[in-house]
């Protein structure tokens, strides 16, 4: 009886062997089929050469090149809606001109963080947009930083994106007569005359443009403005008690 128990099991033992090995492919064809994950890895040269239009292909490029709108930049890790949002701010702010040292500082951030995100995604379609929003804000604070970032800025735009209507428009701009406007350093003004104040000549209330007689090679006019005379603040000597 013990005997026969043991045929049976191995018999069991023979057939269950013959339907697992059965489940295997022994075909060659199967065996070279790649797997899903080499197909994927095969791909990751160009993700849209599988696009057969050639605008689909296009607006494919576009998206892939493209920083999340949730990936933050720079120092104060600003969104690239959050870059675009401080320049518009900034231009209305602004006014005609100004040198608002808050101001400035905020704008600062924002082309810090324009650096960090060109730099990381240099083909973002949406880098153009930026620096032309850049350029509407910073040409108009008068430091000499803000005007020279102004002319970097239009720069790229002319020769990167000429094409687009950023491009163009900054063409159209420099073609016109493009000039970089800042302030000089404010002078002490001069000590009063001896034999009365009524003699000592008027202080400007307005700054007045000293315009430099000729910009150097590849760059933009620049006018240095004046600014009005400090008077210097009394000392403790200077001060009479009653």
């Amino acid at each position: 009886m013990k005997r026969a128990i043991s045929t049976l099991s191995l018999a069991l033992m023979f057939v269950g062997g013959i339907l697992f090995t059965s489940g295997v492919p022994t075909s060659p064809a199967l065996a070279a089929t790649p797997q899903p994950s080499a197909a994927i890895a095969s791909k990751g040269k160009d993700p849209c050469a599988a696009v057969k239009s050639k605008w689909a292909h296009v607006q494919c490029v576009q998206f892939n090149n493209s920083a999340p709108g949730d990936e933050y930049f720079g120092r104060m890790k600003m969104s690239y809606l959050g870059i675009d949002n401080t320049y518009k701010d900034g231009a209305i702010s602004a006014g005609e001109y100004t040198t608002d040292p808050k101001l400035i500082s905020k704008l600062d951030f924002a082309t810090e963080a324009l650096h960090k995100w060109a730099a990381k995604y240099p083909n973002d379609p949406q880098l153009a947009r930026s620096y032309f929003l850049g350029i509407q804000v910073l040409r108009k604070v008068y430091t000499q930083t803000e005007q020279q970032t102004t002319w970097d800025f239009m720069q790229i735009l002319l020769h990167k994106y000429p094409n687009t209507y950023f491009g163009k428009s900054v063409k159209t701009s420099i073609a016109g007569g493009f000039t970089e406007h800042w302030f000089a350093v404010a002078q002490i003004c001069p000590a009063p005359s001896i034999f009365g104040l009524a003699r000592r000549p008027a202080v400007a209330d307005t700054p007045e443009p000293t315009a430099t007689p000729s910009p150097a090679p590849g760059h933009p006019a620049v006018e240095i403005i004046t600014p009005p005379c400090v008077h210097p603040t009394p000392g403790p000597e200077d001060t009479t008690s009653p």
